[in-house]
């Protein structure tokens, strides 16, 4: 396989594509997946965490966050729900897409707000009959995967929570971390149905569009802001900090774009992302080879081909089936890590969070399967070097996945058509038949952000 550099179209765009809602039959199939967990396992309740941060799980069956306050979703094992929230969020328990009970606390409300139904946080589990559990799982958001000790004897939710539920339960009880069960392997987010597809590929089509926006605006002279307001879109929440910086990086620990201007020979990285998707990319400044800084004027070759050749290897490679620990030795094998300076998992599932977890690391035997969305996630960092980066989201798919989509979709169906042509006739990826492209896009890598036309494709 030669990676080639030089002139190629750019990818088809969809714009208007409207969002998708979850269905009550898919909120009542993931309250079931939960369920059938909590039996297997054992557990007589489930308390699950949300901030604003931190409020995937919650969401997975409320459709909603608790924004700027605190919330918790109690399912218990027949099913019974108890929504615990704060001042501002008691509006939202008629709205949850899973029907629960309401209890009210101040504690999870803003600083100074009113006190008003104050109790301690013991006497409302009680009231629910948490105290009566003999094994109880605490939900935040990270799964805890320690080399030694016990992942789930750690709890990533308050302490003025944990302490409450540890004061309520008795003392023979068990409390465990339960995120496995949302994001574990077989956990029940960890897999989507067509309806999530379509829900989810409105946010990674809306990055894909940002970053092409974004990338066709770059010229010497405009501004960092410039570029960020084009990785904003349809008045939609970002699922990460938004990146557009030239030049050197973290002045003053700063994080966001600024109004300083892009010059000639700068690097550059943008990223944008959206419930669903994210999109990023890395280069130069620069319209040609002989702009390179010096010290790398072997970039394409150092950098930027070989980074290129391990998404393409990812691509036509990956199948239902296969494990994560057999993808991450793929990429290895492309793209040595000794060589090439990577060390996070090159891969991980997509959701609500930019990054939900990963089946894909070192000797994973987690096996990839019909139904994940997943983000190619490959980032080399070699000392001296610029990075490359062409991070996008594609869906893991078997043949009846496929049909649900093609039947229930076939607008979503046609885009994922157009996008696959596009890597295959165009850039030229002999693309897995089970992958579909989520982003317009996928494998989209032109490295010197002034050569608008040209970018990297294989030559068979």
């Amino acid at each position: 396989m030669a990676i080639m550099f030089g002139p190629i179209s750019a990818p088809v765009t969809f714009s208007d594509v409207e969002p998708v809602f979850l269905t009550d039959d898919t909120l009542q199939a993931r309250k079931n997946a939960l369920l059938v967990g909590m039996q297997r396992e054992g557990f007589d309740w489930l308390v699950i965490y949300a901030d604003k941060e931190h409020g995937g799980n919650f969401e997975y069956l409320t459709g909603f966050i608790p924004r700027f306050e605190e919330g918790l979703l109690l399912l218990n094992h027949s099913g019974a729900c108890t929504l615990v929230l704060g001042n501002e969020n008691l509006k939202m328990a008629r709205f949850s897409r899973t029907p629960a009970a309401l209890l009210h606390t101040p504690y999870f409300s803003l600083p100074n707000q009113p006190m008003d139904n104050e109790a301690p946080l013991e006497s409302l589990f009680k009231d629910t009959g948490l105290a009566d559990s003999h094994k109880v799982g605490l939900v935040g958001w990270k799964m805890f995967t320690p080399a030694a000790g016990n992942g789930r004897a750690m709890f990533d939710l308050p302490y003025f929570i944990v302490d409450a539920i540890q004061r309520t339960l008795s003392d023979n009880a068990i409390l465990e971390n339960a995120i496995h069960l949302f994001i574990g392997d077989h956990g029940a987010r960890t897999t989507c149905n067509a309806n999530e597809i379509a829900h989810y590929e409105y946010g990674a089509n809306l990055a894909s569009n940002c970053m092409l926006d974004a990338l066709n605006a770059i010229e010497v002279g405009v501004r960092e802001t410039e570029l960020g307001a084009l990785l904003h879109a349809e008045g939609q929440c970002n699922t990460v900090v938004t990146i557009a910086a030239t030049g050197s990086r973290f002045d003053k620990a700063n994080l966001y774009p600024t109004y300083k201007k892009v010059q000639r020979g700068d690097p550059l990285s943008l990223t944008t992302a959206f419930k669903g998707g994210l999109s990023s990319r890395s280069g130069f400044v620069i319209a040609e080879q002989s702009e390179l800084p010096s010290a790398q004027q072997d970039y394409l070759d150092r950098i930027a081909k070989p980074y290129f050749s391990a998404v393409v290897a990812w691509l036509e490679n990956i199948r239902c089936g296969m494990s994560g620990g057999a993808l991450y030795a793929l990429v290895e094998q492309v793209l040595p890590k000794e060589r090439f300076g990577w060390h996070l998992n090159p891969g991980h599932l997509v959701a609500d969070e930019e990054w939900m977890s990963s089946p894909i690391y070192h000797y994973s035997s987690e096996l990839l399967k019909s139904g994940m969305m997943l983000q190619i996630d490959i980032i080399p960092s070699v000392p001296g070097y610029n990075g490359a980066s062409a991070e996008e989201c594609v869906l893991l798919a078997d043949a009846a996945l496929q049909s649900d989509i093609r039947t229930q979709y076939p607008a979503l169906w046609q885009r994922t058509e157009t996008r696959r042509r596009y890597l295959r006739e165009t850039i030229g990826i002999q693309l897995s038949d089970e992958i579909l492209p989520l982003s317009n896009s996928v494998a989209y890598l032109r490295p010197f952000f002034l050569a608008k036309d040209l970018a990297l494709s294989v030559v068979s």
